[in-house]
């Protein structure tokens, strides 16, 4: 009889006898805790694709509601939850050959598809009738527009800074086709101080 049994053992990484099953197991341990934090990357990233992401705040547009810098969460289900509404803060992809800095625009829904819009004595008309705009703080300073029907499929936007030159909105660009939008603004999360719904 000898004096070391048959089973294989290999060193640890302070020199002591380690069973080869346990180094196996610590393989395969590693392996399924690879396995699941991939997983766990993938579900973020189809969240943040598809489902929700925060986005910080670029430029004057939207304020008074919205100031430059804070982070916003942003609902990328809306579109299948109902679409937008008058009202709604939305994201928009840049429309292309614009001038704006970022790829995207934060602005406000005014006009939904079939609605006719149009802007007299420094207020906005929605179908003949004044709409109330109790986020803004100025009359809009750009001047008139004439009425225009909103198309199907399309909303038309605007900033909610309403003084001389502040927003780059539909008044400039035209109507925003719906599969452009890219969610819907629900709170400003960031700063906390600043924390509420849209």
């Amino acid at each position: 009889m000898g004096l070391f049994s048959q089973k294989k053992l290999s060193r640890g990484l302070a020199g002591e006898p380690v069973d080869a099953d346990s180094s196996t197991s610590f393989l395969a341990e590693v392996w399924d805790w690879m396995k699941s934090v991939v997983i766990a990357l993938f579900i973020v990233l189809l969240l943040h694709q598809y489902g929700f992401h925060l986005s910080t705040v670029k430029g004057s547009s939207m304020q008074p509601t919205i100031e430059e810098g804070e982070w916003l969460f942003i609902n990328k289900t809306f579109r299948v939850l109902g679409g937008p509404r008058r009202g709604d803060v939305v994201v928009v992809k840049e429309p292309a050959g614009s001038d704006a800095d970022s790829p995207y625009l934060v602005k406000r829904v005014v006009a939904l598809a079939g609605d006719e819009v149009y802007i007299r004595q420094g207020k906005l008309y929605v179908n003949g009738e004044e709409s109330n705009e109790s986020y803004t703080d100025s009359p809009i300073e750009d001047g008139r527009f004439e009425p225009y029907t909103v198309e199907p499929g399309h909303v038309f936007v605007m900033g909610d800074n309403r003084h001389r030159h502040a927003s780059y909105d539909s008044r400039s660009f035209g109507t925003v086709s719906v599969d452009k939008l890219e969610g819907r603004a629900e709170w400003i999360v960031w700063p906390i101080s600043k924390w509420r719904a849209l």
